[in-house]
């Protein structure tokens, strides 16, 4: 049986649940770029910096491409509810 709450979420739910995170990633790759940029800091910090906004962009439209996870398949045959004919009960007229 299955209740109003195992609906997936809907699909501008979802889109707009993308384009948030996709734009926290990308805000905080401009931060970063920034204060790789301005930061008056030691090479280690400004290479951690310059990776992160190298990287993120990468991750964000990974995230971004991404449909929900939480949702599952409507043809899950995993786990089925209905028992199994027996095989001596298959022929028809038995």
């Amino acid at each position: 049986m299955h209740s109003v709450t195992d609906a997936p979420p809907s699909l501008s739910d979802d889109l707009r649940r993308r384009e948030i995170s996709y734009l926290i990633k990308m805000g905080i790759r401009l931060v970063c770029l920034i204060l790789a940029v301005a930061l008056p800091a030691p090479w280690p910090v400004k290479a951690l910096l310059v990776a992160g906004a190298v990287l993120l962009p990468y991750l964000a439209v990974i995230g971004a491409n991404q449909r929900g996870q939480d949702v599952s398949s409507p043809l899950d045959m995993t786990e089925s509810n209905q028992n199994e004919i027996p095989r001596h009960r298959r022929e028809i007229g038995s």
